[in-house]
C-alpha cells in the first residue's frame, strides 16, 4: 500500500540520505507519545516528539525532538540556544501556520526530517540512553524507528538538556 504523500515525502528524504529507516503508517494514530508508543509496541520515553518553536526576534524555526516522558523547559532551551549564538534568545511556541509554513508537516505529524526550511534542531540527551526510538513521519498515523545517534546525525541536532526539572 503506498504511503500519503506527507509520509512518503519523509520516506523519500530518508532513502536519498541512505537511512536505513522504513516509515510505517499505522492504523490508530499516532499524535500523542501514548498512543504513538501503544502503536510502536514501545515505552513512551522512546517516542521522539517534535514541538516546533520560533525565535521571536528573527522567526528562525527551532524543533526539539523530546523524550515522550518529558516536558520540554522553554527556558532551557533559550538558554542552549543563546550559548550557541553567543546572545539573548527569546523563544516562543509555534502556531499551526509557523509550523505548517516552515517544517511542511500540520502538528501531530511532524518529523525530525525533511522540513521545508530546516530548523534550528535541538535533541532531548534522554533519546540517547535507548537503542531504539520512534518519531512522526509526516502525518498523525505515520512513524519511523532510527537509532539515536543516526537522529542525531540525519536531524543535524545538537543534544542538550531540555526537560524541566
Amino acid at each position: 500500500m503506498a504511503l500519503k504523500p506527507s509520509a512518503q515525502k519523509v520516506q523519500d528524504w530518508l532513502a536519498a540520505r541512505g537511512a536505513d529507516c522504513r516509515v510505517r503508517e499505522m492504523p490508530a494514530t499516532t499524535r500523542t507519545s501514548e498512543e504513538a508508543a501503544a502503536a510502536c509496541g514501545c515505552q513512551v520515553a522512546q517516542i521522539g516528539k517534535s514541538m516546533v518553536f520560533r525565535i521571536k526576534d528573527t522567526d528562525t524555526p527551532v524543533l526539539v525532538i523530546a523524550s515522550g516522558i518529558n516536558r520540554v523547559d522553554e527556558k532551557a532551551v533559550a538558554e542552549v540556544l543563546a550559548a550557541q549564538d553567543g546572545g539573548k534568545v527569546k523563544l516562543v511556541r509555534a502556531d499551526a501556520d509557523f509550523v505548517r509554513t516552515t517544517s511542511g508537516y500540520a502538528i501531530g505529524g511532524v518529523p525530525p526530517v525533511a522540513h521545508t526550511h530546516p530548523p534550528l534542531t535541538l535533541i532531548d540527551r534522554d533519546l540517547l540512553s535507548f537503542e531504539t526510538v520512534w518519531c512522526a513521519a509526516g502525518t498523525p498515523n505515520a512513524v519511523f524507528a532510527v537509532s539515536p545517534t543516526d537522529l542525531v546525525t540525519l536531524s543535524g541536532g545538537s543534544v542538550a538538556d531540555i526537560k524541566k526539572q
